[in-house]
């Protein structure tokens, strides 16, 4: 997959130095995945979830950290893309507020 904006995950790692191995971690693997759909995703991440947001879109979230943090991606399977959208802890995300930006 071509992981699209890979620094957002680097400036998220440096925000958040406890998440950092994580990150890389996720994006090591993602870039090397070939993901067809969410089931795919599931077999590398079994926690991934697909989570349908007000553009009607679905955006498929990430634990990461130890389920502290959550990493919100959309992921054009046709493409072989992945777009990092957003960086939150787990009590921004409970708020679901960011669901009405995407």
């Amino acid at each position: 997959m071509r992981v699209i904006k890979p620094s957002r995950i680097h400036g998220f790692g440096q925000s958040f130095p406890d998440a950092k191995s994580s990150l890389n971690a996720w994006l090591k693997v993602t870039r090397k995945a070939n993901w067809q759909g969410l089931m795919d995703v599931r077999a590398t991440y079994p926690k991934a979830d697909g989570v349908k947001v007000a553009s009607g879109r679905t955006v498929t979230v990430f634990n990461i950290g130890g389920n502290k943090y959550r990493l919100i991606v959309a992921i054009h399977y046709n493409t072989a893309k992945v777009y990092v959208l957003r960086f939150m802890t787990h009590a921004g995300y409970d708020g679901e507020h960011w669901k009405r930006q995407l």
